[in-house]
């Protein structure tokens, strides 16, 4: 089991850029700059006060985390690179929780990005084995292969197996997408901002059925940062407890024997999801019913249908019935992915669970109030990568208070992003960049010219 915790672990500050098509006009090194002055805008430090920090992505050279960390600053902290495929930025979030908590650090700074290549996921090494060789050989003897994207072969034949299980039809699956695309219509962060009926979902081309276009994430370019700190951090600097969000739960898991028993829905991961979510939940001493908003990992419309389950969100074998319901959106029992969820707002791999992150903390701050989930304790969080690992995140506010509508005019009079970073995509200012970038250890050379590249596509 490990040693015992020292300190509670919190989320004082989140970064987001806007999530964009992958058209190659945006590098890394913006991405995750613009991503960590807003982080540390909104936590109101500086990066000197940073002891650790943990760079999240997929697709790059090594040490890209230190090319981005950099350009806050030169201070000779420890920097982490953390690739865990499409979980990669949780896997950072759990990383500094863990160093919070065991006394590793009292501040630690995680900042996802990825710059993508247009159309389906690819892996870039043939010369050697595919990590997800063996899902992938399993999906081919069990349900075949054709010339659809791996990912969304996979995946689709999960939600068949539901079909076939549970009495799903191809409807439940585009409702979840509509919803999704839905949500997304209030998230200034999101690729995809247009609201389809469910006729148009339904219609659109067939990925691999009951898969259709609009059910599946696009590819993306973007950027996410969050701060994390101990309990003594906090309580040196107490006018900050009221946004500062508890990491009560949280959980890592890795996959089961079952990965391999023939079952399409094991094969994308469900058992790990499953010991992740009675974890992190345990953790937090929280029912899964009694949750009321929740970010999953909605890559494919069929991975929400199944992951709503493995969560304990509905009954086993229930949650087609939940989405017939309204459950999963405004008015029902659990609004899922009010952020629009990668089916919408994007899937840039490494910012992904990072973003979940900054949207479940504006959630129970109260600043998201175009999509808030009102009176709400807990805010529950999934992210998935194939090969695998699932994290689960249990959030609660640090005052123990239940979340509130705050005013666009509140939360500028108490941030230093000066406006509501929740329901506008904006930019910052020179002098808000010295203000947050180090005092004592900072280079230019390191950060040329992406200052200026970020203020110029605002």
């Amino acid at each position: 089991m490990g040693k015992k915790p020292v300190s509670a672990a919190y989320v004082l500050g989140v970064g987001l850029t806007k999530f964009i098509k992958p058209r190659g006009k945006v590098d890394y090194t913006e991405l995750g700059f613009e991503a960590g002055i807003k982080a540390l805008l909104d936590a109101q430090i500086n990066y000197d006060d940073v002891e650790q920090g943990i760079a999240c992505y997929c697709y790059g050279d090594s040490t890209c985390g230190q090319r981005v960390f950099y350009q806050f600053g030169m201070t000779q902290i420890p920097i982490y690179n953390v690739n865990n495929n499409c979980s990669t930025g949780s896997t950072g979030l759990h990383i500094a929780r863990n160093m919070v908590r065991h006394g590793m650090a009292d501040c630690v700074m995680v900042v996802g990005f990825e710059k993508m290549f247009p159309g389906s996921l690819q892996s870039f090494y043939k010369d050697r084995e595919d990590p997800c060789r063996t899902t992938g050989e399993m999906m081919r003897v069990t349900r075949g292969r054709t010339d659809a994207p791996g990912a969304a072969q996979m995946f689709g034949n999960a939600g068949r197996e539901y079909m076939e299980k549970y009495g799903a039809n191809a409807s439940d699956f585009a409702e979840i997408a509509r919803i999704n695309h839905l949500h997304s219509a209030k998230n200034p962060y999101s690729q995809f901002r247009d609201v389809y009926t469910l006729d148009q979902i339904l219609s659109s081309p067939t990925i691999h059925s009951p898969l259709t276009k609009l059910q599946c994430c696009p590819t993306s370019d973007g950027g996410a940062s969050a701060l994390v700190v101990s309990e003594d951090f906090l309580a040196a600097r107490p006018h900050l407890r009221s946004q500062a969000i508890q990491i009560a739960g949280q959980h890592l898991a890795t996959d089961r024997p079952d990965l391999f028993d023939h079952s399409a829905i094991n094969l994308m991961g469900f058992g790990m999801t499953q010991h992740a979510a009675r974890t992190a939940l345990a953790e937090a001493e929280v029912d899964p019913k009694d949750v009321r908003v929740c970010e999953l990992h909605d890559c494919f419309s069929a991975n929400e249908m199944i992951t709503l389950d493995a969560l304990g969100l509905c009954d086993p074998g229930k949650a087609h019935e939940m989405v017939r319901a309204g459950d999963i959106t405004y008015g029902g029992r659990c609004v899922v992915n009010p952020s629009g969820g990668l089916i919408s707002k994007g899937h840039p791999l490494g910012a992904s669970g990072i973003a979940q992150c900054a949207e479940l903390v504006w959630q129970l701050r109260g600043w998201a109030n175009n999509r808030l989930v009102e009176n709400t304790k807990v805010a529950l969080q999934h992210n998935l990568g194939l090969g695998g690992a699932a994290v689960v995140t249990v959030y609660k506010r640090a005052d123990g208070k239940t979340n509130e509508v705050v005013q666009d005019r509140d939360v500028k009079s108490k941030t230093w992003v000066g406006y509501n970073p929740a329901v506008e995509a904006k930019g910052f200012t020179k002098a808000q960049v010295d203000k947050v970038r180090s005092k004592k250890s900072r280079s230019e050379w390191a950060l040329q010219d992406t200052e200026k590249k970020v203020e110029a596509r605002f």
